[in-house]
């Protein structure tokens, strides 16, 4: 997998995207690697989500966070561990001197704990641009499933919007749709959105925190302009996803005129605005 990334060619206005499962999503553009929620190990938090402990990965991860030692910029949306995984965190630490993390304020302590150096970290805030080497970044709240600030007016869930040269990529972590999303977002080319749903009996009781559903994600990806919509956080657990057909139904019902995507573990799609 290492090997199929490093040598992808690209043209100056094209980008790829590898697909490595749940919400982990490596992009490359030009110099540049980026890492959205690096879920590459079996860990399991049993603090957390204790309903997921029953459940194993519906496949292997495609890649090991040991062989990520060229990615630029990891992201984190949240400290659940399938998108703040410590296991995956710390081996891109060893083995990379020059990754920066972004992760939302509140969780930089826990990530720093996973053994990534401070001066690594970048702390996030939302509505609050960053600027990394000429990538552009907006960090927005995330509702998980409701927005949550902290007593300082902070963050803990957010997605992100990044500016590669001409193309706009959203990578929403996990979030349901809410009032000012959109205003937020503004025309997007590629939208990168959860699309399981959430159900308070069988999901959000047993500490399953659910998402936007498929139809939620093409209305969104319309109002957005979106060129590109790829389904996340839908295959990896039994207990928490849904048929590949039926996130092409509600597509396919709601707006026949988007495009989309729906990646198999290790896949490569090539972008050209």
């Amino acid at each position: 997998m290492k090997n199929k990334i490093l040598s992808t060619e690209l043209s100056g206005t094209q980008l790829a995207v590898f697909y490595l499962g749940q919400e982990s999503i490596l992009i490359k553009h030009a110099d540049k690697y980026l890492l959205f929620d690096g879920y590459l190990s079996d860990y399991v938090d049993k603090n957390c989500c204790s309903e997921l402990v029953k459940w194993s990965r519906r496949y292997p991860a495609p890649m090991k966070g040991d062989e990520l030692d060229f990615v630029d910029y990891v992201f984190c949306s949240h400290s659940h561990y399938d998108h703040a995984d410590p296991e995956t965190l710390s081996a891109i630490a060893k083995v990379n001197k020059k990754a920066r993390y972004i992760v939302p304020a509140p969780i930089a302590s826990a990530v720093e704990g996973y053994g990534v150096p401070k001066e690594s970290i970048i702390s996030a805030y939302a509505d609050k641009p960053i600027s990394l080497d000429g990538i552009t970044v907006l960090p927005v709240p995330a509702a998980h499933e409701e927005l949550s600030p902290n007593e300082k007016g902070e963050y803990d869930a957010l997605g992100f919007r990044v500016t590669l040269g001409n193309t706009v990529i959203f990578h929403a972590g996990d979030c349901c749709v809410y009032d000012g999303l959109s205003e937020r977002l503004g025309n997007v080319d590629i939208m990168c959105l959860p699309v399981n749903g959430r159900s308070y009996y069988k999901r959000y009781v047993k500490d399953i925190i659910g998402n936007m559903d498929a139809y939620e994600a093409t209305e969104l990806c319309s109002i957005a302009n979106a060129s590109l919509l790829i389904p996340m956080h839908f295959d990896l657990y039994s207990v928490n996803c849904i048929s590949a057909s039926s996130v092409v139904d509600a597509i396919e019902s709601t707006n026949n005129a988007l495009c989309y995507h729906i990646f198999r573990p290790g896949e490569r799609y090539i972008f050209n605005k």
